[in-house]
């Protein structure tokens, strides 16, 4: 019998759509053997930094796929995100890891951030669904059978009545034209729970639906303040 010699790998894991449609298709292709779920977890909040997934989701979404998750806390307000990302890469390298993969799709800016700072410590970034277009990742992801909702939209793009909406062909028709249908430039966030990778469903409930806003200070100064409308998830 001829044993299968796969690469080392960590997968960042977001929790949502493209996540998901990454990892299961490396999963199918068997080329690399993923060790962890790479997440970073707000430490007061605990809830996922983009996506604001509780903690304890993403360690069912974890158990379900069957690959253990690697929360990188981050406190509040703190510029601390790149040393505590090149612990956790420092930590892997030394368990043989030389690849991380992501799910981004065609960021280029993004992508060069990884490489500009995982390339010196010999780890090669991977991108499975990388310069797909929108559409193409879509139909990939819809082929797929995973099942994911809507978890966070930006208020400005989709209204209330998208949060807890499952991803679906009869949605995708009914978002605005000027959205992309991935919601690659931020117009929405999803929570990835059954179908796929998993294993069985991950067991969730959204109690309500709120409206949050943000501030945030541009390169030249000026601060402008965002809203989201934001899942809130029922304590499990």
């Amino acid at each position: 019998m001829i044993v299968k010699n796969r690469k080392k790998a960590v997968f960042n894991w977001s929790g949502g759509k493209d996540s998901s449609l990454a990892l299961y298709k490396v999963l199918q292709q068997d080329e690399f053997e993923v060790i962890a779920l790479l997440t970073t977890v707000n430490e007061e909040t605990e809830l996922s930094s983009m996506h604001a997934i509780p903690h304890a989701l993403l360690e069912k979404q974890a158990a379900s796929i069957g690959i253990p998750l690697y929360p990188v806390f981050l406190p509040k307000n703190l510029p601390v995100y790149e040393q505590r990302m090149l612990d956790a890469a420092h930590h892997f390298k030394a368990q043989g890891v030389e690849h991380f993969i992501f799910g981004d799709i065609y960021l280029s800016d993004v992508r060069k951030y990884r490489e500009d700072r995982l390339h010196p410590l010999g780890i090669e970034v991977v991108e499975p669904i990388w310069n797909l277009n929108s559409t193409e990742v879509m139909q990939d992801f819809l082929d797929s059978g995973i099942q994911t909702k809507i978890i966070v939209t930006d208020a400005s793009k989709l209204d209330e009545s998208f949060i807890g909406q499952d991803i679906d062909a009869n949605l995708i028709e009914r978002m605005p034209s000027e959205v992309d249908v991935c919601g690659e430039n931020g117009e929405y966030h999803t929570f990835a729970y059954a179908g796929g990778l998993f294993k069985h469903p991950v067991e969730f409930e959204i109690a309500e639906t709120r409206q949050m806003s943000y501030q945030f200070k541009l390169e030249d100064g000026e601060e402008k303040t965002y809203h989201y409308w934001q899942a809130i998830f029922a304590e499990s």
